[in-house]
This record gives C-alpha cells, structure tokens and sequence, in this order.
C-alpha cells in the first residue's frame, strides 16, 4: 500500500570523523566546519554534504540550492534545463532593484530563484521546478511565475508529471501587484493541467511562506514537507496580534500541518528520491493507490 512508502524504518546512523576541539577550531579555515542551527553540533562541512544536508546528530535539514536539490534528485546527465535565459526586469524602477539582482545572480550562478527543466528519477521522466532560497530569498517575481507557468504548460504537452519543490519568502515586494499576479498564473495553469489528468507532487522545503504557499505551492495531488519546514501565510507575530491569542509552539511546521490534514506526508530528505520514484512507478503502470 502507499502508506508503506512514508513508514519505512529509519537508515542506521553513519559514523563520521571527529570534529576539532574548540581550541583546534580557531585555527580551521572558513568553511572547512559548521555549526548545526538546531543542536549546535559542529561538524565537518564535507561530510554534511555527503549526507544530503542532513545533520548527523539531530537530523535537521539544512537548506539546499536548486542545482544540491537536483544532483540529489536527478539521474545523472538526465536533467535538461529550461528557460535559463530569461531575467528580471525592474517594471516598477525600484530603486536597486537591478543591482541586488545582478549581485544574487552573482552569487548564485543562477540568472533567478527557480530551476525548471525535465529529467530522470530512477528512470521515470518527469518535469520540475525546484526553488532556491539563495536567491532574493525565493522570492517569486514574474519571472519565477512565468518559468513555473511555462514547465507546467510543457508538461502537459509532453503529458509528463509535474514535480515542484518550494523555498520561498513568499511575493516580491519590487514588483508589486505583478508579482501578486503570478499566483493567479500558476493556479490557473495547474488546474487546467490537473483537468487533463496530469499529475502534480509538490514538496514544501523550509521555508515556504506568503504567496508561495497560498497559491502552486499547496495545489498538489501530493503534498509533502521536509521535517521541520516553516510553512504558512502570514506571520506567526502578525496572526496572534490579529486574533489575541497565543499559538502553539511548533505552529507553520510541517510536522503541525501532518497533524491538520495539510500534509499527506513528511518525508526525509534522504528517503525523497525514492519515495517520488515510487509515486510515478505507480502513476505509469497504473497500480493502485490506497491510504
């Protein structure tokens, strides 16, 4: 049954070398080490890569860039990039807008904040769009709309499945009512794609907040999380200074929208690959799905 894909047990724990003692730590270059954001383990930067990101001790997910997300994801030399060429303009002349564009562009390597393109998962084509939060935060501009939009038309083209990880601080305040309009986009471009019976896997990453998450972000036939992601609309602060009311602790994480019925699943990083593989075997032979 498919419930057994997200009750598989846990991988035995990898041992790894020690980290230096904090005295040993002064003289470490930069970037040679890391400090865990939530058990404040440090620990060797090499090998948290080599465990998809995934803290050694406590399991917190650190955050991936698009290209992490696809090497981990994607079959190798599968991945086919779409619409790289296209760039933010400044509609509005937000002063330095222009500028914090290029810089992240810079940065990132990357020409906005989402990577679409089509490609591989254990052998099952599929398309994508994954977003990356190192860029103006995730952020979605017209852009980040149009690319999505675009992949979701060419996925129904191809009558491919559609899969779309998000990392987003939610609509881009530089462009104003034409970011806000991408919502409306996306959505609309899902539902006639979902009309025609494509299949739509959305799996929300820390964080997916704002637009992102009131929009594409939540439109799925499936909807995961990350373990720990911060996901919601407005802010934890603004939504208990509106209703006067204090919210639980672990309020806007995946694990408290499991519990809701927002989530179908969370779902570890290191097991993601195999779980969406999983899903399109079953889509593309027809099986069966049961809960």
């Amino acid at each position: 049954m498919l419930k057994d894909l997200f009750t598989k047990p846990k991988p035995k724990k990898k041992k790894y070398a020690q980290v230096p003692s904090e005295q040993a730590k002064q003289d470490v270059p930069e970037g040679i080490v890391i400090k865990c954001p939530s058990c404040k383990k440090i620990m060797y930067t090499k090998e948290l890569i080599k465990n998809e990101k995934v803290c050694m001790n406590c399991g917190y997910h650190h955050q991936m860039n698009a290209m992490e997300r696809i090497k981990s994801l994607f079959d190798e030399h599968s991945f086919i990039e779409y619409d790289k060429e296209m760039i933010s303009e400044n509609p509005l002349q937000f002063p330095g807008y222009e500028e914090k564009l290029e810089k992240d562009r810079q940065k990132t390597q990357q020409n906005e904040a989402v990577v679409t393109g089509e490609g591989t998962i254990n052998g099952f084509k599929t398309t994508f769009a994954i977003m990356d939060a190192s860029f103006r935060m995730g952020s979605m501009g017209s852009v980040v709309g149009e690319k999505i939009t675009r992949t979701i038309e060419k996925a129904n083209e191809k009558n491919l499945p559609f899969i779309i990880l998000t990392a987003s601080g939610g609509a881009r305040m530089q462009e104003g009512v034409l970011s806000l309009m991408q919502m409306a986009k996306t959505s609309s471009a899902l539902k006639l794609y979902s009309d025609n019976q494509g299949l739509i896997i959305s799996v929300m990453t820390h964080p997916t907040t704002g637009g992102v998450s009131a929009s594409f972000a939540s439109l799925g036939d499936y909807n995961f999380a990350e373990p720990g992601a911060l996901i919601g609309f407005a802010g934890r602060r603004i939504i208990e200074q509106t209703i006067r009311e204090e919210l639980p602790e672990d309020f806007q994480t995946a694990e408290f929208l499991l519990k809701h019925g927002q989530l179908d699943a969370v779902i570890n990083r290191q097991e993601l690959k195999e779980t969406l593989s999983n899903i399109l075997d079953i889509h593309q032979s027809g099986g069966e799905l049961t809960w």
